[in-house]
């Protein structure tokens, strides 16, 4: 590994430095529900200098790593700041360990793969702003490395990683221990067993989809199972990505056919695809056969997007499976022509969402210190990223206190609120309605300012004004019919 890093290390610098720029050619990251763990971080902060009535900490020791990263660097270097440092290590994190982990199944680096690596780093976990999850992912893909193609020695190394990915996202390790476990297995079975560890896998997923029917399941992939194949990855802010992440789907397989009819007689790891291929497949049936969104005990808000977090595994598979056959020149040019119309249309989208955070930035710049805010505004019609609402929590650190922020409700992270808190709503309920427009206004509530999208003509526009008591705080301004309604 030494050797390795010595060898290639200006092309490894050059390459961090490609894949980091996505994180600063705006003046904020623009990643859904990343403003929200900034925001509270900033909340956890004023929590230990006694300024957040109503607020404390619960000890937790999972879902938390990015959070305690943004609070105690936040106090340091200050909360903006500390976003974007700790982004850029996430991302470095994750793109380095799905190359490891590439690394390991094809046993050459995957260098011809960079630009197809980099899409996947800047897919829809990343812009869903999942950072807890995503660096899980990233920790856990390289313990998988090491465990799997490493020496034992190093296996202490990742054994650390391990309980990083478990503080930063439960659901990362168990990625990892399934990962490992059934690679590790699948270089010493032969024969039936070797089919029946295959066959097994589908037995687990099977079980848990019995499970989760004794929960309270809402929503399952079926219209778009086909897509839950890790392009979905890909799919983001318009419609139009669609038709991007299906040329990536074609174009990885004609590289893969290609090259296994050109090396299947003279290639003597033909095979060296098979195991990321099943675990390919097995993840696809779990798309099909594990709900979307579901409740955990009486939880006041459930486990969502299960699958569409799960598909950045998917996609890194698909890479494994396609960097098993020889690298060709016109792999790096047709993944590079991809990506460069990938990192084009993100640029453009969240510049706009960008230039909407600059107006928030404007709108609570005239409140005074610690005004109650809430806010209606969604994302285009065609996006599958929910989260731009949260634009307005970054906007409010150091300024104001956002009253819908469902974090401290929902009793799945640090901060946690006690009934009657001026600080933020104490009922999850509520603060699904703030966010739908739906909320009836209290006299306690007050005063309470509203910022909602102007009009329907353009969403980019946003306004702000004061709430009464007994109005729908979504009455004024675009409200979009809604399906909880």
């Amino acid at each position: 590994m030494t050797e390795f890093l010595r060898e290639h290390a200006a092309r490894l610098l050059l390459i961090s430095a490609l894949v980091v720029v996505p994180c600063f050619w705006h003046k904020s990251v623009e990643a859904g529900d990343l403003p929200s763990h900034t925001y509270n971080a900033w909340l956890a902060h004023l929590i230990a200098q006694g300024q957040a009535p109503g607020l404390y900490i619960q000890p937790r020791w999972n879902n938390i790593l990015v959070d305690l990263a943004l609070e105690k660097l936040g106090a340091l270097v200050g909360f903006i700041a500390a976003e974007r440092i700790v982004v850029v290590i996430c991302v470095l994190i994750f793109f380095w360990g799905a190359f490891a982990l590439i690394s390991a199944v094809s046993r050459r680096p995957p260098w011809y793969l960079v630009p197809a690596i980099a899409m996947i780093t800047y897919g829809w976990t990343f812009y869903a702003g999942f950072m807890n999850f995503y660096l899980s992912l990233g920790l856990g893909f390289f313990a998988i490395a090491l465990v799997w193609r490493g020496e034992r020695r190093h296996w202490w190394i990742a054994a650390i990683l391990a309980l990083l990915a478990f503080l930063a996202h439960p659901l990362g390790l168990l990625c990892l221990i399934g990962l490992t476990v059934y690679l590790k297995l699948s270089d010493v079975l032969k024969g039936w067993a070797r089919w029946a560890l295959f066959a097994s896998a589908f037995l687990v997923v099977v079980c848990f989809h019995y499970y989760t029917l004794r929960l309270r399941p809402v929503y399952w992939h079926k219209k778009d199972f086909f897509v839950m194949n890790g392009s979905d990855q890909l799919v983001l802010f318009q419609a139009h990505y669609i038709k991007l992440a299906w040329a990536v789907v074609l174009f990885g397989s004609i590289c893969f056919v290609y090259g296994m009819v050109r090396e299947w007689k003279t290639n003597e790891n033909k095979w060296l695809f098979r195991a990321p291929l099943e675990l390919w497949v097995v993840l696809l049936f779990t798309a099909a056969m594990i709900p979307e969104v579901m409740w955990f005990s009486a939880d006041p808000m459930p486990f969502a997007l299960a699958i569409s977090r799960l598909t950045s595994v998917t996609a890194v598979l698909g890479l494994c499976v396609l960097a098993s056959v020889r690298p060709r020149l016109w792999h790096l040019g047709g993944f590079a022509i991809c990506a460069a119309v990938f990192f084009f249309w993100t640029y453009q989208d969240t510049g706009v969402l960008n230039d909407m955070e600059r107006q928030t930035e404007k709108l609570v710049s005239t409140l005074p210190y610690g005004r109650r805010v809430t806010e209606t505004i969604i994302a285009g019609r065609d996006s599958r990223l929910w989260f731009v609402n949260h634009i307005v929590d970054r906007a409010c650190i150091e300024k104001c206190f956002t009253y819908e922020n469902y974090q401290p409700p929902a009793k799945q992270f640090r901060v946690r609120v006690k009934p009657g808190s001026p600080i933020v709503t104490d009922s999850t309920d509520d603060s699904f309605d703030m966010e739908l427009g739906f909320y009836k206004v209290r006299p306690e509530d007050l005063p309470m300012n509203q910022i909602y999208q102007c009009t329907e003509k353009d969403l980019s526009q946003l306004c702000i004004r004061e709430l009464l008591a007994g109005e729908e705080n979504g009455s004024v301004g675009y409200r979009p019919p809604s399906r909880f309604k």
